[in-house]
């Protein structure tokens, strides 16, 4: 097949969506289909052309300048398209790039196959500066609803989304395909001890301090706030503890000054963005993972985690209960003040925890890259028939 992506945030880009959809071409291109990424330029590009990729002109949205949209400046992209005689289309955003995607489509009258990843009633706070949210929520409900229309086949990562997406009025041909991950990248034995070490003490963590990781985007939907407000309880029991954040974003600085206020500075390392080939080496340093997000649509560092035999901390959310079990293969909370206790014995409990470890880790097998490439393989060849799913294939089973 010839595929052709169409989505409004690639490399240097570093979010789920690109981790995803970088990794569904390169898995697609092995099974020996051609992929192209339909995607916006972006300022930090270093190379001028790459293979594989069109990119178009861009500009930094006002309200959230790390986002980026794309404009049609010239009529050649659109022959260049033309001339990729593409199969399909996959969308992977909403936005400027993806309603592209959907205009050629049109033209070309070919099949599309969308990918909803975001919860976009969760960020509108980013547009109405946190006023008027029912009537936001009420539009971001709208556009999903007026944009998945007349797709020909609807990917949800959860049976959350597709939850969501059926009480938008998305009437059907939703398949949840939960994304899979490269767990190669993750395990425990591609690092060793000391180059791990090391790495503590670039950060200023003595080797035997309990570290408390996170990984992600730092903003307000994924409620760090929270996990820092909990921590100094964490502090009077493990007083040597660290909480390590790896990643960058707006909320950086309320979280910083939070650190602050609550006299836990020295015991919060911020470590920044760092790049994507380092984060299998980032989770290495954790003794456990935490969230306290209840806005994903899958939960990919959950994954990222079991797979580099990281314990698990995780807030309930509906999309967890095909992934954490607590006391199975993680530790699940509720209530916020629930948070510092399920550490402290994850830290402590090393009988226990070792069990929990052992058994995410053998669950995460079954979320390869590899079989997530091959169900959407399925799904492009059942579209490009003129037929359609809805059977949901679920994460695990157990």
């Amino acid at each position: 097949m010839n595929i052709g992506i169409f989505m409004d945030t690639y490399e240097p880009q570093v979010n789920g969506v690109v981790t995803s959809t970088k990794m569904l071409k390169d898995e697609l291109e092995k099974l020996g289909h051609q992929v192209t990424i339909i995607t916006i330029n972006d300022p930090r590009c270093e190379k001028e052309s790459e293979e594989g990729i069109i990119r178009l002109s861009s500009f930094s949205v006002p309200l959230i300048p790390e986002q980026r949209l794309g404009v049609l400046k010239s009529y050649k992209i659109i022959k260049k398209i033309k001339d990729l005689d593409l199969d399909l289309i996959h969308t992977q955003t909403e936005f400027s790039v993806g309603l592209l995607g959907r205009f050629i489509a049109k033209v070309l009258d070919l099949p599309v196959v969308h990918t909803y990843h975001t919860m976009y009633e969760d960020y509108m706070h980013y547009i109405t500066g946190g006023k008027f949210m029912e009537s936001a929520s009420k539009l971001a409900q709208k556009i999903t609803k007026l944009y998945c229309k007349n797709c020909d086949q609807i990917i949800a990562p959860t049976d959350k989304v597709k939850e969501a997406l059926t009480n938008y009025g998305v009437e059907d041909k939703i398949q949840v395909v939960p994304t899979g991950i490269k767990l190669t990248k993750f395990k425990k034995e591609n690092y060793q001890e000391q180059e791990v070490i090391k790495l503590k003490e670039s950060l200023g963590i003595d080797k035997d301090d309990p570290v408390v990781l996170y990984i992600g985007r730092l903003a307000e939907e994924k409620s760090i706030d929270v996990i820092i407000e909990q921590f100094p309880q964490l502090l009077e029991e493990l007083p040597e503890a660290k909480f390590l954040i790896v990643g960058d974003g707006p909320s950086r600085d309320k979280l910083e000054q939070l650190s602050q206020e609550l006299g836990i500075a020295e015991a919060v390392v911020f470590a920044g963005e760092q790049p994507w080939e380092e984060i299998g080496k980032y989770y290495q340093l954790g003794d456990a993972f935490v969230s306290a997000s209840t806005t994903e649509t899958q939960g990919l560092t959950f994954v990222e985690a079991m797979a580099a035999e990281v314990p698990v901390v995780a807030k309930y959310d509906k999309n967890l209960e095909n992934m954490i079990q607590d006391e199975v293969n993680g530790r699940v909370f509720k209530e916020d003040n629930e948070l510092p206790a399920l550490l402290v014995e994850t830290l402590s409990n090393e009988i226990k925890t070792k069990q929990l470890v052992k058994q995410a880790y053998e669950d995460a097998q079954e979320l390869s890259a590899e079989q997530f490439a091959k169900k959407v393989e399925s799904l492009y060849y059942k579209v490009i028939a003129g037929e359609t799913s809805e059977t949901d294939d679920k994460i695990w089973v157990m």
